[in-house]
């Protein structure tokens, strides 16, 4: 006899529980370690080996499992003392939302498949790019559009295979890679790009790192351009250029402008990465990071990032779906139907990798209507000033130095020491567990990060990380 299903009155009484479960969490999160001290396994050996087999388990149960076993093994991204990385938020509206989209288990990959799904998901991306007054050729009412991805690094790769069918003439689509092409970046550059590049079939050769300029950390134009010239005098052809506004290193950000003039020279696709500090062009003194985004091919952010709309969810668009959808799309015949073949409809399974997809919108659009413009302005805005508070901490002790332009949320410093001093400082820091920061290298040397995001974190927790740094510096042995 198999397991009776949930009744609405049984997920009823268990929602309140989750929800209760998820509030309560949220007001004890920052009375936890930030990371788990258990070792690699601690989880896994305390979990049953095998399902249940006879009957199934109340919620009751479950909560208490997660409350035990689960939790204790997690880094807590919502933790005002998380510094790490980039922000991962998430927010009341956003969980809704996506509760919302999981209750109705809807799937969108065709407009007739859910109309609504597609039609709230057209709307949003155009909400967001007048959000960030992007250029009206990526809004829906012009030839481009907006999609949502799962993230940047599907973005990227869903570019360099636009790029790639443009730099063929076609033939990419029939014929796959049948010569040299080349992608270029900043040596800043994400990862993603690299991935992209072999998924794609072009190698991660196929990658051209461009130096960038020493004090700025952003890409150099005429290292760009003579990159290009070195591919086209060896028959290979440029295919896609990605520039960064907010490098994941340093928040560097890449001169649109010049990159996209020397694109629209040589005929290359550019696609400009921002997934992390697109979010601050909801302000407009934060704008002057996009000057030049009129050349791009494409662009994206991740709200799930920094503009409280939890993970997946990450923005992309393009100044000409055509382009995109002829290199794409896939239609068999158990997919015709009489709205797309009517031209009138957009169909989003052309505009990424996958066939399915979810309802992705609701989320941002709980968030949207919940905070409005000013609610999100104010949650950047005070990122950006707790990072500022953060740094002029940093520049007033002289043991210390910050090794970066800090614009956004994220500050980059170290210690006037070795990288072996630095790499302890941060362990002891971290260690604390109230705390934690992640490194990266700034010109050869370790360098340490904070990044501000989490929507709990005040004056009092960067402060605290301060103290904690300077206190774990007293007590480091002098190199």
């Amino acid at each position: 006899m198999s397991a009776p299903h949930m009744s609405p009155d049984e997920f009823r009484r268990a929602g309140y529980a989750v929800i209760d479960w998820i509030a309560d969490y949220w007001t004890t999160v920052e009375q936890r370690p930030v990371t788990p001290a258990g070792p690699p396994g601690a989880v896994a050996s305390a979990l049953p080996t095998a399902p249940p087999t006879v009957g199934g388990e109340p919620v009751e149960a479950i909560l208490a499992d997660l409350d035990s076993i689960v939790v204790p093994g997690l880094t807590h991204w919502q933790h005002p003392g998380f510094f790490g990385y980039f922000p991962a938020n998430t927010s009341g509206p956003s969980v809704l939302g996506d509760l919302v989209s999981s209750g109705l288990g809807v799937q969108g990959m065709l407009w007739t498949t859910s109309p609504a799904c597609t039609e709230l998901e057209t709307v949003m991306m155009d909400w967001l790019a007048h959000l960030l007054d992007l250029p009206k050729r990526f809004h829906s009412t012009g030839g481009g559009g907006g999609v949502i991805q799962d993230s940047a690094s599907s973005a990227t790769l869903v570019a360099t295979l636009a790029a790639l069918h443009r730099a063929s003439r076609g033939r990419w689509r029939e014929n796959g890679i049948d010569r040299r092409y080349r992608a270029y970046t900043s040596t800043h550059g994400h990862s993603s790009i690299e991935k992209a590049a072999r998924i794609a079939g072009l190698g991660a050769d196929g990658v051209r790192s461009i130096d960038v300029d020493p004090d700025s950390q952003a890409l150099l134009p005429a290292a760009l351009r003579a990159a290009i010239e070195a591919d086209l005098a060896a028959g290979d052809i440029p295919a896609i250029v990605v520039a960064t506004i907010g490098t994941t290193s340093t928040t560097a950000v890449d001169p649109v402008a010049e990159i996209g003039a020397i694109c629209a020279e040589y005929g290359i696709w550019l696609h400009v990465d921002a997934a992390y500090a697109g979010s601050a062009a909801v302000c407009p003194e934060l704008r002057w990071s996009h000057a030049g985004l009129e050349y791009a091919d494409s662009y994206c952010f991740d709200p799930h990032k920094w503009l409280l709309t939890g993970f997946d969810y990450d923005a992309f668009w393009v100044a000409d779906r055509a382009e995109l959808v002829e290199a794409l799309t896939v239609l068999p015949e158990f997919l015709r139907n009489a709205a797309t073949e009517s031209g009138a409809v957009i169909d989003y399974r052309d505009w990424q990798v996958p066939l399915g997809r979810r309802f992705r919108a609701l989320k941002l659009w709980f968030v949207l209507r919940w905070y409005g413009a000013e609610g999100l302005r104010a949650h950047i805005r005070s990122g950006v000033a707790l990072a500022a508070r953060f740094a002029k901490r940093v520049r007033a002790d002289d043991r210390f130095e910050v090794v970066a332009a800090h614009p956004f949320s994220l500050v980059c410093f170290r210690l006037r020491a070795d990288d072996d001093t630095n790499a302890a400082l941060l362990a002891e820091v971290n260690g604390s567990g109230l705390v934690h920061l992640t490194h990266t290298r700034v010109s050869g040397r370790y360098t340490l990060r904070l990044a501000v995001g989490a929507p709990q974190t005040t004056e009092a927790h960067v402060d605290e990380a301060w103290r904690l740094l300077s206190a774990a510096a007293d007590n480091l042995p002098t190199p």
